[in-house]
């Protein structure tokens, strides 16, 4: 801010964002700290590259007055985005009987008896703004998961359900198989155990009769019984 005898002006650096093909503006407020009223003239070192409204007018005592200066649309950027235009705003007590628009520029120069104040500008290129992210946030983030089913889903589901329904009766079938053998089993063991007993007890029968001879028939009795005891086991 600029704390002159007559206006203060804020801000001291016209800032542009800069864009290529676009016009850009920038405001300039000054304040009147005075009684009197006061008139104000804007000049630029570049006319054609800038336009500003109101460029003369009238600041009342105790009063402010917003000044617009509009870049006109570039085609290209400076080097190293560096401007060397500048602005100069003038300023001076008038009686205060005269109107904003009988202003002139005869107001403005140095005559003894007249104060005229000189404020300078400076002009200051901004990168242009940044476009918006590429990454967009998912609405649903943060939110609790949703489950989807579909037709296709739903389809597998129920054929590992059957795989497994017929995985059980499978299961079934082999353990039912299973209880089956091992009782065939164990009569096998049981029959056997008997024969056994009742080849021992015709072997001590056939000893007593023929004084300690086997009779034939009792061996073939044996051979059978084997047979049919290996048959029993294999199964």
């Amino acid at each position: 801010m600029s704390t002159g005898e007559l206006l203060n002006v804020e801000p001291l650096e016209l800032k542009f964002p800069f864009e290529l093909k676009k016009q850009i503006s920038c405001s300039l407020q000054l304040s009147n700290k005075t009684e009197n009223h006061v008139a104000f003239k804007v000049k630029t070192t570049n006319p054609k590259k800038y336009c500003v409204r109101p460029n003369t007018g009238l600041v009342l005592p105790r009063s402010t007055c917003d000044v617009t200066v509009t870049m006109q649309a570039q085609k290209e950027a400076p080097p190293d985005m560096l401007c060397r235009d500048k602005f100069l705003l003038q300023s001076v007590v008038i009686s205060p009987g005269i109107p904003a628009k009988d202003i002139t520029p005869e107001m403005f120069s140095r005559e003894p008896g007249r104060v005229v104040e000189e404020c300078k500008l400076k002009v200051i290129y901004l990168p242009p703004p940044q476009p918006p992210s590429s990454v967009l946030e998912d609405p649903n983030e943060g939110a609790s998961p949703k489950v989807s089913f579909d037709s296709g889903s739903f389809n597998r589901s129920s054929e590992v359900t059957r795989q497994f329904a017929n995985s059980d009766d499978k299961s079934s079938e082999a353990r039912s198989l299973i209880s089956k053998l091992t009782n065939e089993k164990n009569a096998a063991i049981q029959q056997r155990d008997k024969i056994r007993q009742e080849i021992e007890l015709l072997t001590r029968g056939g000893n007593k009769s023929q004084g300690g001879g086997v009779s034939i028939v009792v061996v073939i009795a044996i051979c059978l019984i084997g047979l049919v005891l290996g048959f029993l086991m294999k199964n």
